[in-house]
Parts: C-alpha cells; structure tokens; sequence
C-alpha cells in the first residue's frame, strides 16, 4: 500500500522538522510548508492525505487556508493552536477542520489523532453487512463512495462531518446525546464535546438544509441531544 502524504503547515520549522520525524517513524510521507499560501499550492501539485495546520502563521493563517482548502479537498485537517481557548478552537472547526491539537503537545498525541483521522476517513462505513446507500427524503448517503447527496446535487462534506451524518441516517428515530456522538465519531472518551459537536452539526445543517434554523434532517430534542426521524 501506497504511504499516507501528510502535509504540515507551521511558521516554526522546529516545529514542522520535529512534526516530520515523528510522521516518518510511523511510515508516513511528509510534505512541509511554512504558510497557508504553500500550503495550498502543495496542495494542488501533489495527492495529500492529511493536513497539519498553525493556526497563527504570516502571510496567510491557518483560518484562511482551511477555508480555502475545503473549497476542493475533503481531506481530515487536524489545526494546531497556541490558543487554549475554546473560540480559537471552535473557529477553526467552523471553517472546516475535523480536530486539533493544542500546544505545547505531546507529538505521540498528535500521531495518534492523525492516525485516528485516517483511520475513519480511509474507512468510513466499511462494516460487514450493512447497507451502503440509505436514502431519507431526497438526501441520499453512498458508503462506498463517502457521497451524501441533496435531491441530486453532492453536499462537500468534512469526513468528520459526513461520519456524524452516517451516524444519524443508520440510526433514524434514535436519540443521541452529545457524549455519544462524540464517543462514536470521535472514537474517544467525551471531554469538553458540547460546544465541538454543536459546531459539527451548524455546519451539516448549513449544507444540507434549505432553513437552517428550522431542520428538516438533524434535529435538537432539548435537553437531551439530536436525532434524525424516521
């Protein structure tokens, strides 16, 4: 099998170089750049897996390259932030990234997230036996080709955010509370989800729901979680 390509962005090059040694001991192919702006042009002159992206670089931030980037890529990016507050947090994932990892971290953190990343974009919903297209009023989700579809027309969902929809649309009618959602999505124990998921599912609802305000698909059952109904 091919190596996985992961692309690192970070204005600090002890921080890419160190990131890059880590990556290559776990069999990874590592690309390297100093700012959103190389970064998106290594990202249209090579195949990338998985973005590691600053958040606070010059030129152009890691914001803005995420946003930009998700205009054509449904890759996982995992956003580093100095920050340790939840709006810096909550900011990079509203723009499109899947995870992210505070500094200063551990780097066999950060493997393990990107690994986690992988894992689910490489395999979202390959289990034995299950039905690989499911349809609910005109939104149509292919497990085989990680496609959800809108009366036709494909939704450019985030991994992160097409596995919630999987989530729900196997599950139409059940109740899930936030924990859960993270704990099944996320594949790790619930810390502080509340605000992560909340922005996860904004952002679905801004894609596939001609109302946002008003659901059709996901909706809230207050005090409890969300739910899709049958």
């Amino acid at each position: 099998m091919t190596p996985f390509t992961v692309l690192v962005t970070d204005d600090d090059q002890e921080i890419r170089d160190g990131i890059e040694i880590y990556l290559k001991n776990e069999g990874y192919q590592v690309l390297k750049a100093a700012n959103g702006l190389e970064a998106l042009a290594l990202l249209e002159q090579q195949e990338v897996h998985l973005m590691i992206m600053d958040i606070m670089m010059p030129q152009m931030d890691g914001i803005q390259a995420t946003f930009k980037a998700r205009e054509t890529q449904n890759i996982p990016i995992i956003m580093l932030s100095a920050k340790s507050e939840d709006t810096d947090k909550i900011h990079g994932l509203s723009v499109g990234a899947d995870d992210y990892v505070t500094k200063p971290f551990h780097p066999m953190e950060l493997i393990a997230r990107v690994k986690s990343q992988l894992r689910r974009y490489t395999k979202l919903g390959t289990y034995e036996g299950i039905t690989s297209v499911i349809e609910k009023d005109g939104l149509v989700l292919n497990q085989e080709s990680k496609v959800v579809t809108l009366e036709g027309e494909p939704l450019k969902l985030t991994p992160t955010e097409f596995k919630i929809t999987e989530l729900f649309m196997r599950n139409q009618g059940r109740v899930f509370s936030i924990p859960e959602i993270y704990e099944r999505v996320w594949q790790e124990p619930a810390y502080n989800a509340e605000n992560i998921v909340a922005v996860h599912i904004r952002k679905i609802r801004e894609k596939m729901e001609a109302d946002p305000k008003n659901p059709r698909y996901i909706k809230v059952v207050w005090g409890v979680g969300y739910k899709m109904d049958k």
